[in-house]
């Protein structure tokens, strides 16, 4: 067996340009569409709820896509057709985006967006486990973290850099999006598809039979034609179907009773879903059906032991950063500058100030990339992880206390470290633990993980934020950090393999 030869600095440089565009891409949508959508006429309890495309056309589009690369092999190699392919159609959502006439039209923008961005990240990932040795991807990973940062300050910035610098206005008449954002888009689009034209075009990938001649290389060893695995597997998901189905209907015909909001529903519902559809990949086994999707089911319930410990951390992790994004913008316009008037220059003064913030939060997260690899060597990959998320959640909770709107800047800097940590530490540590042949299917069930809290925030925040919060957006941010805080805890119990 080979070793796997270590790429330059430039070969890494390369192959993680990309993230760049994608980066642009997500940081206008998180800066922004919270502020389209109230544009538009959106309640400030309704925004969750519009925000959900987001994270359901992740959990549908990234091991559909990762099971996809896993098989394909092109001309332009077995990850890069979707980096390309997502690109194009991202860039034309954020053309579209920003001129939307209507709300449903807006969040149905998002949604295409949202998919388009993920066809492209999803490989991504995998790339890195395909493409370095070991001791290099923390390095490969912090690489990406720096171009998501450094992509994400700029992008963040540009509504303020358009109105400050350029003199574009900032607003516009009731219902219309204001010319700065418009423009930020459409620069967005151009930054989109270019930098990850550059990766595609200057990366190289090992095919399919160089990558099994490699010390690295792990087959997966629990193949669904294997007969004892195959009845361990269909007895599985017929079980967790069983519970979750269960599980699902019960909590609905308790929010029935207790009549809480209708969003709510979307976790009972959620998991009676995930029921159903374990039900099925057992019936399916059972039946002697083939198909991708009882692939992905299966793997998922036989996910690698650090796998399944790093979900509970990414769980509190994205619950927190969803709730971040969402509510920042209504949190500050409200808690600090005193207005939730979508119209008035003092909101979206506010409004351009969180834009602010979050490129600080993303231009530190570029500095600290590098910082995380050297504090990995000297401490370790969950130590550093750890370190992060409570700094992140102490930040988090700490704009409670701020009055002044130059004082946010503070916490957005520990926010940055812990952002650059989420990007980079939970790759490196699960990669190790991958059989190679399935990179890409597990890298997109891993997102599931990304994934279901978000849905989760969607469904309950804006009813806690209604009816416990007394639509005080800022309190959101509060439980956001608390559950930053969980999650660093969570980190002292995965195991780290090489």
């Amino acid at each position: 067996m080979k070793t796997k030869p270590k790429l330059s600095f430039w070969q890494i440089w390369n192959m993680s340009f990309g993230f760049l565009g994608i980066q642009f891409g997500f940081a206008l949508q998180n800066a922004n569409v919270s502020r389209i959508f109230e544009t538009l006429g959106a309640k400030i309890d309704d925004i969750p709820i519009l925000w959900i495309a987001a994270p359901v056309t992740g959990l549908i589009i990234q091991p559909i896509i990762g099971h996809a690369s896993d098989k394909t092999w092109c001309k332009l190699g077995r990850r890069r057709p979707y980096f390309l392919a997502g690109a194009i159609l991202a860039s034309i959502a954020l053309f579209v985006m920003p001129n939307s006439p209507s709300l449903w039209i807006a969040a149905g923008m998002l949604w295409m967006m949202d998919a388009s961005i993920n066809i492209s990240m999803e490989p991504f990932r995998a790339f890195v486990g395909d493409m370095l040795p070991s001791e290099q991807r923390t390095a490969g990973f912090a690489m990406q973290s720096f171009f998501i940062g450094t992509g994400a300050v700029i992008a963040s910035l540009l509504p303020y850099m358009m109105t400050n610098w350029l003199g574009i206005s900032n607003t516009a008449p009731e219902g219309e999006i204001p010319p700065s954002v418009k423009f930020s888009f459409y620069i967005g689009a151009v930054v989109f598809i270019s930098a990850v034209a550059w990766t595609v075009f200057s990366s190289k990938e090992y095919s399919p039979e160089e990558l099994k001649e490699f010390d690295d290389h792990k087959e997966d060893i629990c193949e669904a034609d294997d007969i004892k695995n195959k009845k361990e597997q269909i007895n599985k998901s017929l079980k967790l179907g069983a519970v979750f189905s269960i599980l699902g209907i019960l909590l609905s015909i308790v929010f029935y009773f207790i009549k809480v909001e209708q969003e709510v529903y979307i976790l009972s519902f959620g998991l009676l879903i995930f029921g159903i559809l374990e039900l099925i990949s057992g019936i399916m086994q059972k039946n002697n059906i083939k198909s991708g999707f009882i692939s992905v089911f299966n793997d998922l319930n036989s996910m690698p032991k650090t796998m399944g410990q790093l979900a509970i951390v990414q769980f509190f992790s994205w619950f927190a950063l969803f709730a971040m994004w969402i509510y920042t913008t209504a949190g500050v316009t409200e808690h600090i500058y005193g207005t939730t008037d979508t119209t008035s220059a003092l909101y979206n003064e506010g409004a351009n100030w969180v834009g602010v913030c979050f490129g600080v939060y993303n231009g530190f997260a570029a500095v600290f990339a590098f910082m995380l690899i050297w504090l990995a060597k000297k401490t370790s990959r969950k130590t550093t992880h750890s370190i992060s998320l409570i700094i992140g959640g102490l930040s988090l909770i700490s704009i409670f206390f701020i009055k002044n709107p130059n004082m946010l800047l503070i916490p957005f800097v520990g926010i940055g470290l812990t952002w650059a940590s989420i990007l980079a530490m939970p790759y490196a540590i699960l990669t190790g633990s991958l059989p190679s042949n399935k990179m890409g299917i597990y890298m997109g069930i891993f997102n599931f993980f990304i994934v279901i809290p978000q849905i989760l925030a969607a469904s309950i925040l804006g009813f806690l934020v209604k009816s416990v919060f007394k639509e005080d957006a800022i309190y959101a941010l509060v439980l956001g950090g608390i559950s930053l805080i969980i999650a660093a805890v969570l980190v002292g119990f995965v195991k780290d393999e090489n």
